[in-house]
């Protein structure tokens, strides 16, 4: 395809793919390009006339958050595309956030509607359809970074998990905020999430094949991570304590302290150690443009003296030393 009717921007935060621009004539095959691009090898059938989509990809440490907006499209990944293509060490988790869509895969067929998460793999034949206007929002990741026996995930795949059960409820709303923030989260925090994927999966595939939550990898991961996402966001909030935490996901302090065992950490130390690093960024990133005590009050930090020592204990250097390094790096 000629660079012309290739709408695209690239950038180190990902990709974006528009059809908007184009001539109405061009649309069809481009948006069969892009598709194709994102997903790997699919035979892909779309409308004679598209009117609009959209693609949007982000990287989050090994995986690919991906969000498609379209009219309606259908794709088949038959046993001669799995053998010519090279997708097929990759896994996708996809929420269904607009519109209707039929999966089938591994002799199983589910119709799917808003808020359902389902899972198909790249390593056998899938047929995908979407009748209508839809927005699916998707993780697309390496298979070898789940820890699934391959008999486990043949029964995961066209099993999808419903937003009306307590799991779904509680990963629907995790899985869209998780893709739509991917590319915007600092490095550290993007790797860690990325890291904790894997057991969000242990929790899907245990609900799926109908393990309690103590026989999965993940066990209460899924509150963790929402919980620690509550905690980036919260950051700059000097109120942020383990209380108010535990309040706000109306769970005990004690059941909290219990979920942050896995971490290396009490709650406080985490909040404490996530202020840290955003500090570390802002003075790294801002190093001649703004004071000590500015950047302490914006992370949260109440004292610029407790922020002081707190930074010097944790990276062996003052503030103020490592924003003139910094400095006099750039």
């Amino acid at each position: 395809m000629s660079p012309d009717v290739l709408v695209q921007e690239r950038s180190a935060l990902g990709s974006f793919h528009t059809t908007e621009s184009l001539p109405v004539p061009r649309r069809r095959s481009y948006w069969r390009e892009a598709l194709s691009q994102t997903f790997g090898a699919v035979d892909m059938t779309v409308p004679d006339e598209v009117y609009s989509g959209t693609i949007r990809t982000a990287p989050l440490g090994r995986l690919q958050a991906v969000t498609v907006d379209g009219d309606c499209l259908s794709a088949l990944r038959t046993r001669r595309l799995v053998a010519q293509g090279r997708e097929d060490e990759y896994v996708v988790v996809k929420l269904l956030d607009r519109g209707v869509a039929r999966l089938e895969q591994d002799g199983r067929e589910a119709v799917l509607g808003p808020g359902e998460i389902f899972v198909y793999d790249m390593a056998r034949p899938v047929r995908l359809n979407l009748p209508q206007s839809f927005r699916t929002k998707s993780l697309v990741m390496p298979r070898d970074v789940l820890g699934l026996s391959e008999s486990d995930m043949t029964h995961v795949t066209a099993s999808p998990l419903g937003p009306d059960t307590p799991l779904g409820g509680l990963l629907s709303p995790f899985l869209a905020g998780l893709v739509d923030g991917a590319g915007t989260y600092s490095p550290s925090t993007s790797e860690r999430m990325a890291r904790n994927v894997v057991d969000l999966l242990g929790v899907l595939a245990g609900e799926i094949l109908g393990r309690s939550n103590a026989d999965t990898p993940g066990g209460n991961r899924a509150l963790l991570l929402r919980i620690q996402a509550f905690i980036d966001r919260h950051l700059a909030d000097p109120d942020l304590t383990p209380q108010a935490i535990a309040r706000a996901h109306r769970i005990s302090l004690r059941y909290l302290h219990k979920l942050f065992e896995s971490e290396d950490a009490t709650v406080g130390r985490w909040i404490q150690r996530r202020r840290l690093e955003e500090c570390r960024r802002d003075l790294a990133y801002r190093a001649n443009g703004t004071t000590i005590a500015a950047v302490a009050h914006r992370w949260g930090f109440s004292s610029a003296a407790h922020f002081s020592r707190a930074f010097r204990a944790t990276y062996g250097v003052a503030p103020r030393e490592w924003r003139d390094t910094q400095g006099l790096a750039s």
